[in-house]
């Protein structure tokens, strides 16, 4: 299901969404001080790609400890990112969400832009994981 959910994610629209977190990376990558905003943008692109199967946890969880994107830093560097550049990509997952909300096939799909738009707020020192929603022996 999620390979499908996928294939139908990225025809109708998904690699657009990528295209434009990739695209907020290169611009944060231009300059060295936009460095880790760029690592960020380049994660959630890939989760952006592909959101179906994967989820978004903060980075302490999985590596168990702290880091600059997981405490104080990344709480000021998450305020910067918002106001430079994240309003416009949470601006433009809000939208696609309620357009694809609008119709029940599209329902899946606007909830992964939903959780793009809530990403988009704070996207520093998060980390994107597979999903373990089956039980394995």
């Amino acid at each position: 299901m999620r390979l499908l959910l996928n294939i139908i994610w990225i025809v109708f629209g998904g690699w657009l969404t990528a295209l434009m977190w990739l695209l907020a990376g290169c611009l944060m990558a231009i300059s060295i001080i936009g460095l880790p905003w760029a690592r960020s943008a380049f994660n959630i692109a890939a989760y952006s790609f592909l959101p179906f199967g994967n989820t978004v946890v903060p980075r302490q969880i999985v590596t168990g400890r702290h880091d600059f994107g997981t405490g104080p830093l990344g709480l000021l560097g998450n305020v910067i990112w918002f106001v430079l550049g994240g309003w416009y990509l949470a601006l433009s997952h809000i939208i696609l969400g309620i357009g694809y909300c609008l119709t029940i096939i599209g329902i899946p799909f606007g909830i992964a832009h939903f959780k793009l738009m809530k990403l988009s707020f704070a996207p520093v020192g998060k980390m994107v994981v597979p999903t373990l929603d089956r039980a394995y022996p």
